[in-house]
């Protein structure tokens, strides 16, 4: 496993859908254009959810992964 540095941070376990991605639409735009936010959820829902967010809004998914029943993300915000 690749660890890639991040410069902020959202923890989104034990919440469900929407409020993952809801708090992310609101998190990246404290995220500087180039930076990484990485996103720690628990509902299994967001590894469908936040890669479309990535893709409709123009960030770049760096990491998705599942550790120990957690949802990783490292996403790098791109000018939107």
């Amino acid at each position: 496993m690749t660890t890639l540095e991040f410069q902020a941070e959202l923890d989104a376990r034990g919440l469900f859908c929407p409020e993952p991605v809801m708090m992310l639409h609101t998190r990246i735009n404290d995220v500087g254009v180039g930076e990484v936010l990485r996103v720690v959820a628990t509902d299994p829902s967001t590894t469908r959810d936040i890669p479309r967010f990535c893709q409709f809004l123009g960030h770049e998914l760096l990491s998705q992964q599942e550790l120990e029943g957690e949802f990783h993300f490292l996403i790098r915000r791109c000018e939107s």
